[in-house]
Formats: C-alpha cells, structure tokens, sequence
C-alpha cells in the first residue's frame, strides 16, 4: 500500500552529469606497514584533484574493499557533496577489474582517470583536455613528461610519420632530472633507472608548435570513454597483474598514447611527499576549508532542520 503521492513526480528535470567524470581507484587495507600514509596521501590526492581542476567534472572513487577508515573517509567526502558517485566494493576486484566497472559506468564522455597516490598541480584538466581535443584519434593522454618503451606506442609513431603537419622527433628531449623525478616515486634503483634512460630515446611530435611525448601511463591518464570501451574488457587475476592490457590494446587499436611537456600532475607513491609547493598548497586548501559556524556549515545546518520539518510535516499529512 502506498501512503501519499512521491514527490518525486512533481520534479520536471533531473541533475545532468559533467562532460568529465574524474575517477580514482583506492585500496587501502590497513594503515599500517607499507600503507601507514595511505590515507594522508588519498586526502591530498582527491584534495589536490578538486582544488586544482579548473574545469568542471564528476568525482567517481571505485574502493577495493579497504578498511573502515578509509571508507569512512570516503563516505563522510561523500556526505559533503565531494564525491558525487561512490563505489564500495566488498572485494578486492583488482585494478583491471574496477576499470571495467569505470570504463562502463561513468556518465561524462570524457574519463581522467588516476591512481589514488596522484598529486594534481593547479589548472591540471584543462591542457590535458586540450591535448585530447587536438587529435580525433587520440586514446590515452597523461599529464607529465615521460619516457616510456616505445613499442607499446608503435600506432603513434606511425601515425605520425604519415602526416605532413606533425614532426617526429627522437633523441633526447627529457632532462634526466625530470626523468629522475618520476622514476624515485616507483621506489626504482638509481643505477637502473641511469641505464634505462640512457639505452632509450625519447620519442615526441610537435603539432602546432606543441610538443607532445610519445607513451602514457596507466597510473593516470584522461581519455574518452568510447575508446575505452573498446579495449573493454581487461582480464582481471591479480590486484595489481594486467593492467599492461590497457596500454596493449589501446595501441592496437590505432590510437595515440601522448604525455604532454608540462607537468599538471605527478606521482606520489606510499610516502608523503616533503617537496614544498605540496606542503605550501595543501596548508593553504586547509586555511580555506570551512570552519565550524561558516557559512557552509550554516546551510548544512538549515538543511538539516528543514528536513526535520518535511519529515513532521509527512507525518501530519499521511500518517495522523
């Protein structure tokens, strides 16, 4: 039996999804051993990833079956209206699988995906986009200057030894410590890292005056979601395994895997970083964030009474 009409009929418009749906990954089991800051560096991660973006999105965050705080950090974001659609999985599906649940399920058009340990620069969106937007056939682009094997990019290179408007370019572009800034965060050998850098070319196209590196990562990227829904789906073993696949198959697709020449983002690892511009950011995003009695938790606090009200209100009309 059904008590009084759903108000629900008398709404003429439903709220209508960002052309961009930002999305993070995050699988944080315990707070302890290798994960004991994790959930400091998810809070920079999606602080930085909000404060910074200077174009309007989304924020999807798929959870692989973390611990309660972390989720109850997730759901209190949630609660404030930072996280508008949250996944909390009760297993870990690996990374591959949350992708496919993403790569599916995201309402915007445009997907900027990243691992939950990605530090975001201001105005971090927009080039990326931009970069995106410049090529009809482009399939990953990330947001920092890398040197990746250029074979899983071989439809890139390709391509653009075809057109008459790009320039391929290879040697060395990428100054070692840029590459070096990235290599440390993946907890790399030095001496490893030295040789692979100086047995490997870099690859890039300059396209409007515009430099372009050859490769993008899986770590974070922004794509459309049409094509990643042709590389759909990624087998899905190991938390970690397979994640290749994506790289693999976007390439064998024909599109273009770019890195732009700025750095909009970068990779933090398991540990906080002490580089300054982070620690002068996020001091200033504190500073700014809300403080009980504000305006913000005013509204919250009318929000609250008036549904109190509504609720009182029901009851009189449809219960007494």
């Amino acid at each position: 039996m059904r008590i009084g009409q759903n108000p629900a009929k008398t709404m003429d418009s439903v709220h209508q999804p960002a052309r961009i749906t930002a999305a993070v990954v995050t699988y944080i089991p315990t707070l302890g051993g290798y994960y004991a800051d994790s959930l400091e560096i998810l809070k920079l991660c999606l602080g930085s990833l909000r404060r910074h973006a200077d174009l309007d999105f989304d924020l999807m965050v798929f959870d692989n079956a973390s611990c309660d705080e972390a989720r109850d950090y997730l759901l209190g974001e949630q609660h404030q209206g930072n996280i508008q659609y949250l996944v909390l999985s009760d297993k870990n599906i690996g990374k591959a699988g949350a992708w496919n649940y993403i790569f599916a399920a995201a309402p915007g058009e445009i997907v900027a995906y990243a691992d939950s340990d990605v530090y975001f620069y201001p105005g971090w969106l927009g080039p990326q986009v931009a970069a995106l937007e410049a090529f009809p056939n482009s399939g990953m682009v990330t947001g920092l200057p890398m040197l990746t094997p250029v074979e899983y990019s071989s439809a890139t290179v390709a391509w653009a030894e075809r057109q008459a408007d790009v320039r391929y370019e290879h040697g060395r572009f990428l100054a070692w410590e840029d590459f070096w800034r990235h290599a440390v965060t993946l907890g790399g050998d030095e001496s490893r890292a030295r040789q692979f850098y100086e047995e490997n070319e870099d690859h890039c196209i300059v396209y409007q005056g515009q430099r372009y590196y050859i490769g993008a990562a899986h770590f974070q990227f922004i794509a459309r979601k049409q094509v990643l829904q042709q590389a759909l789906p990624i087998p899905s073993e190991r938390p970690m395994g397979q994640v290749r696949l994506l790289d693999e198959k976007i390439n064998e697709l024909g599109f273009l895997r770019l890195t732009t020449e700025d750095w909009h983002v970068r990779h933090m690892g398991n540990t906080i970083p002490q580089d300054e511009d982070l620690r002068v950011w996020d001091i200033a995003a504190r500073a700014a964030a809300p403080r009980p009695g504000s305006r913000l938790a005013r509204i919250k606090a009318v929000r609250k009474l008036l549904q109190w009200i509504y609720n009182r209100v029901f009851e009189i009309l449809y219960r007494s």
